[in-house]
């Protein structure tokens, strides 16, 4: 078993089972109480190139070549990453992958020059509540109230490591773009 990174596009054929796994999954947790569109809308939002340098970047996380797992960031200000779409594939679920993903994205987001790390999740991933608060995001909202009278549930991280000191034991980085794309 041999994982790896590979840092590619939002249009990578790799990436297309993982976003329409992704797609599923939003339209089941959501169906269309955010867009009469469901979940296309939101994976439609921002063009591919929102997900690419200088400003974005977009991870795959590849297991025998197969994309297991992802993530994306783009531009939210001049020092603010916005992160979009940390992801593990359901078959690839509680083995700490979307940590992976998430310390990995943290460490590319320094590459670029970021110094603070934003993100949102909806109310019905606890999951991905749960992940973001283990891995040092405070929550901007009202942790005491019910998460479905807030909806959208931002968070928010300052990046103060440095990326060689942040590491991923049996997990390679590569930082070609693929040329799949």
């Amino acid at each position: 078993m041999s994982d790896s990174f590979l840092y590619t596009s939002v249009l990578d054929p790799l990436a297309q089972p993982l976003l329409d796994e992704l797609l599923i999954e939003y339209d089941s947790r959501y169906g269309t109480f955010f867009s009469a569109e469901g979940a296309k809308e939101e994976l439609n939002k921002y063009p591919p190139s929102a997900f690419s340098p200088p400003y974005g970047n977009f991870l795959l996380l590849l297991r025998d070549g197969k994309a297991i797992g992802g993530g994306a960031f783009k531009r939210y200000d001049d020092d603010t990453a916005e992160f979009k779409r940390v992801w593990t594939h359901s078959a690839h679920r509680r083995q700490g992958l979307a940590k992976k993903v998430l310390i990995e994205l943290e460490r590319q987001a320094i590459r670029q020059g970021y110094s603070r790390i934003y993100l949102t999740t909806g109310f019905r991933q606890p999951e991905a509540v749960g992940l973001y608060r283990s891995n040092g995001y405070s929550a901007l909202f009202d942790t005491t109230a019910d998460p479905e009278t807030i909806k959208t549930l931002p968070f928010e991280k300052w990046l103060s490591v440095a990326p060689s000191s942040l590491s991923l034991e049996g997990t390679t980085s590569t930082h070609a773009v693929s040329h799949h794309a």
